[in-house]
């Protein structure tokens, strides 16, 4: 069995959140969702709890962050093309999202993100490996 990664991710309001991340084209898990959790596919070994802020704090001892104050953690989220996160962005500023970053292109990769309803930071990047500084030029071999 692969290794699966769940991060775990506090929210205010389970509702709007599940609908603000339905806009942005993410599906869940009907297995693991109920008043207090949902399971949001991100991938087919990635995936994102969305609890409760009291249903998360029962999984910490330590104090719940205030993500629109301060940053606990950056997801980051690679998309298949450069319009594919540029897309997503706009979809998140639709659904009540902001971006707190302009878009930067390095090149080889570009990225941009958003804040979700909560203030977690979510980074989208695409990426060319081939563009990358020191990649070996790819060679023909037909």
């Amino acid at each position: 069995m692969a290794t699966q990664m769940y991060v775990n991710l506090p929210v205010k309001d389970l509702d709007k959140s599940v609908e603000f991340f339905t806009r942005l084209g993410f599906s869940f898990n009907p297995q693991f969702t109920n008043e207090n959790a949902t399971c949001m596919i991100v991938g087919e070994d990635s995936f994102v709890m969305l609890l409760v802020e009291s249903f998360f704090q029962t999984f910490t001892p330590k104090k719940i962050a205030d993500a629109a104050q301060s940053t606990e953690v950056l997801i980051c989220l690679s998309c298949q093309s450069r319009d594919k996160v540029v897309e997503m962005a706009d979809q998140a500023v639709a659904a009540g999202g902001t971006t707190p970053i302009a878009p930067k292109d390095h090149g080889f990769m570009y990225q941009h993100g958003f804040q979700d309803l909560d203030g977690h930071l979510w980074e989208l990047v695409y990426m060319d490996a081939s563009a990358m500084p020191g990649c070996p030029a790819k060679t023909d071999h037909s």
